[in-house]
């Protein structure tokens, strides 16, 4: 079996690499890893890093001498040029991993996050089409876009324009198109979209994550913040947010993969209330000057405070639209064929997640 996977080196590809290699190990041959060189680290370098962490699973840890002979890094410039890499070999599972997160509401920046989902997808996937066997997308559970309700594991049906943001917009065109294409020269394609990504549940070391999105910048915000004015909160009684650990999603989908399943959602079947995870992420980071409302804060409504003021020019900006989002109820039925869902406290675990990120000073992993 060859495998290629790309963002090997991101928060979920790196433990979607852990995965495969421990699922798959007998079975796989060779793995090509696609990756970009920094300006003072090469790729190998780069790759090199992220299998001799601290944080790397034992099961690496213990077999990485056969592992290394079975990867082989790729310097991303070369990835739209696959026969230069992998000869005439065949591709039984490409998976694409790597995207470029970016939740901006700016129309400004529609250009950039559609050219480098949408349109980078089309180019390997034209690149790779004579060569794979079957491509498997990493999209985002929330490509559904803001529209509430219970959510199923087919979003091929989904037609409106309610999205949060760009991101949302560009991962569910990007399905779109995959679909279409694998449908019109039959290759089968497989479509995963875990939710947000919190920090291990199961894999040593507990609640780690190698890079700190989403609502680990919330807490970052006010963990770095030293002022103690007021601040009101944007949110809905009713709004959640679905968390995910990432542990949990890169063991599905190394298991996923090598089924007949085209669509999955790899969420929790519950949502974490946004306020009752708010309250404690600040209790974690220690800020308690805080209130929330449902009514919308912005330059013409005016701010109470400095604070209020900076976090609504920033993050704020960024994190609104899930902060007053439709409640969701998801659909886990399958997804739990697969693997059953870890049993935990949401808030608890979100509690402890930003703990870790704390002890960490919210530092990102450096490969």
């Amino acid at each position: 079996m060859n495998i290629l996977l790309t963002g090997a080196t991101g928060t979920l590809g790196s433990r979607v690499l852990f995965s495969l290699l421990e699922f798959h190990f007998q079975s796989v041959e060779t793995i090509y890893l696609p990756v970009r060189k920094k300006t003072s680290v090469s790729a190998k370098e780069r790759i090199a890093k992220v299998l001799s962490s601290d944080f790397t699973t034992d099961f690496v840890k213990n077999n990485l001498p056969e592992i290394l002979k079975k990867i082989v890094t790729v310097d991303a410039q070369d990835l739209l040029n696959p026969t230069s890499f992998i000869g005439n070999n065949r591709i039984d599972y490409f998976i694409h991993s790597a995207g470029f997160v970016n939740l901006s509401t700016d129309p400004a920046a529609k250009e950039e996050i559609f050219n480098r989902n949408l349109q980078f997808t089309k180019d390997i996937f034209n690149a790779y089409q004579k060569h794979i066997e079957k491509f498997i997308y990493i999209s985002t559970a929330f490509a559904a876009g803001n529209i509430g309700g219970l959510l199923d594991n087919d979003y091929s049906n989904i037609k409106h324009d309610n999205y949060r943001n760009y991101y949302e917009a560009s991962k569910h065109a990007s399905e779109k198109f995959l679909l279409k294409a694998g449908k019109d020269i039959n290759i089968p394609i497989q479509i995963l979209r875990p939710s947000v990504l919190g920090g291990n549940i199961n894999e040593s070391p507990n609640y780690f994550i190698s890079k700190y999105m989403v609502f680990y910048l919330f807490a970052k915000f006010f963990h770095n913040n030293n002022s103690k004015d007021a601040i009101r909160i944007t949110t809905k009684a009713g709004t959640g947010l679905n968390i995910i650990p990432t542990d949990y999603a890169a063991q599905v989908i190394a298991r996923v993969i090598s089924t007949d399943i085209q669509q999955l959602n790899i969420v929790h079947s519950k949502e974490t209330n946004m306020i009752k995870g708010i309250s404690k992420i600040l209790k974690v980071v220690g800020f308690s000057n805080f209130s929330f409302t449902e009514d919308q804060i912005n330059t013409s409504t005016g701010f109470s405070s400095k604070l209020e003021e900076f976090y609504y020019k920033s993050i704020g900006i960024h994190l609104h639209p899930y902060m007053t989002s439709k409640p969701n109820e998801w659909d886990t039925q399958l997804l739990e064929s697969i693997l059953p869902i870890p049993s935990y406290n949401l808030v608890d675990y979100l509690s402890e997640t930003v703990a870790f990120a704390k002890l960490n000073n919210f530092r990102s992993q450096p490969w």
